[in-house]
Order: structure tokens, then sequence, then C-alpha cells
């Protein structure tokens, strides 16, 4: 039986400048052959691809923090989604605290295709974002009454951590067990990500639908992460595997702490070494 190896992307193995090293796309390519290699992002399935268009890959992607798995075909294997009601609900809500969410949604589910809408009232790190690394994004469009969509994949914050976590909380409260909430660092820009998604949109659950699909057991699985949104994935797999530069409440769910960061080809050394 081939083992199962899935990578979260950012902090885990994409550098810091938000690419895949040459050292890594080699050590990937030469090992996909040997061993099943798919991914675990927080990334829409577009950038995803974006970001992955050297490396041979022919698993489900886990997407979206686990609202979409999906293959590179375009075919779906799992989707979890917000309604526009309940999308309009917590955008109304987040109003009382003045803050304004992006809106990332499936328009087709054929071509997979995503809309990233664009409130009118943005923060310094929302601009920041988007004049840094989605200028050029086709998906962009810029909306004067941002509202929720018929298939809202997530609704995105960002911020300061006292800034967001007060509304976390208040949509706790309000929509209790019915949208998942996901307050977590960005450590590119030195914020905060307030994350609202459907309620089994994590990627906990959407490896348990990637072993579904390729008739897997969880103790042939090793997953590689740094985040918060990654432990759901740690506890499920037979193998967890943190990063150097993962965050202390990750390393504690890990079986193994890695010696290297991500800058420093983490993943591919290890997968270099176990495969």
């Amino acid at each position: 039986m081939q083992k199962l190896f899935i990578t979260d992307l950012d902090h885990t193995f994409l550098h810091s400048t938000q690419s895949v090293s040459q050292f890594s796309k080699d050590i990937w390519n030469q090992k996909v052959d040997k061993a099943m290699l798919s991914i675990a992002t927080a990334r829409s399935f577009a950038k995803t691809n974006d970001f992955l268009k050297d490396l041979s890959l022919n698993l489900p992607l886990i997407t979206l923090d686990g609202a979409m798995v999906a293959n590179r075909e375009k075919k779906l294997i799992d989707l979890n989604v917000l309604s526009k009601e309940i999308g309009d609900a917590i955008i109304e809500e987040s109003k009382k605290f003045d803050i304004y969410p992006y809106v990332i949604a499936l328009t087709d589910h054929k071509t997979l295709n995503e809309t990233f809408e664009i409130p009118s009232q943005l923060n310094y790190y929302q601009e920041r974002l988007i004049k840094e690394s989605y200028t050029l994004d086709k998906r962009l469009c810029y909306v004067k009454n941002i509202r929720g969509a018929k298939d809202t994949l997530k609704l995105v914050y960002m911020g300061e951590k006292k800034v967001l976590r007060p509304l976390a909380q208040h949509l706790s409260k309000v929509f209790s067990n019915s949208i998942e909430i996901k307050l977590a660092p960005e450590n590119y820009m030195n914020c905060y990500f307030l994350t609202i998604l459907h309620p089994l949109s994590d990627k906990a659950h959407a490896l348990g639908k990637v072993h579904e699909y390729l008739n897997i057991a969880t103790e042939n699985t090793t997953v590689f992460g740094d985040g918060l949104n990654d432990i759901g994935m740690f506890k499920l797999a037979g193998t967890a595997v943190a990063v150097n530069n993962a965050l202390d409440a990750v390393k504690e769910e890990a079986d193994i702490v890695l010696d290297e960061n991500n800058d420093e080809d983490a993943v591919a050394k290890y997968l270099a070494k176990n495969i």
C-alpha cells in the first residue's frame, strides 16, 4: 500500500516569498511515482494551481480550508458552502463592528470558477493584501454594498487581533454551530485573519473525504503543517509533522517536529529521506 503525504502550503511547503523552491519541485516530482502526494491549504483552487503548476499532482486537492476538495481536472469530490442568506446575516452583524469581509464564492460547479468580491470599505491590511498579492487577479470584483453569494466558499476579515476577536466571539454567539469560525495569525503581514466557513469546511473533514476517495487508511497518511487550521488533520492522520517555524500549539500536537523551517525546504527534505 502506497503512503499518502499531504502538506499545507503557506509557511510549510512554500517559502516566505510565497513560492516553491526548485529543490522542493525536484524532490516532489521525483517522489510522486513512489507515494501519493497532495496538499491541504486555505488558498483557493485557482491560486493553489498557480503555485503548483510545475508539480506533478494527480490527487485530490484540499483547498479553501477544506471547503472544497477537487482534482486538477476540476472534478468536485466534496464541497461545503454558505448560503446567501447566512452570508448576508453574517455581514450585517459585522457591520456593527464597522468591519467588512472579502467574499469568495463559487460561480460554476463545472469550471470551478470563483469570484473574489472586495468591499468598498477597506482597512489598511486589506488594501495592502490586494496591492501586494491580487492586483492582477481576474477574480477580483469591487462591490459597493458587499453581500453574501449563492455559494459562498468563505468570508474573510483582516485586522488586528484586538479588533477581530470581539467580532469572532459575537458571531459565535449569534450563529452557534451553523458556521465554522477560524481566527489565526497572518505572518506575512503581521495581522490576523478571521475566516467564516460552512461548519464542515475544515481540513480534517476534507482529509476524511480524501481517505474515502482513495480508499486509504488514516494510519498510512502523513500530514505537514504549521498553523492552527492544521491541528484537525494532525489528530486524524497516522503521522503529524510540524515544520520548525510552526506555532507552539501545533508543535504540541505533532508526532514529529522538523529541524528545518519552510524556507529551508523542510517538507521536501522529509520526503527525500522517508520515501
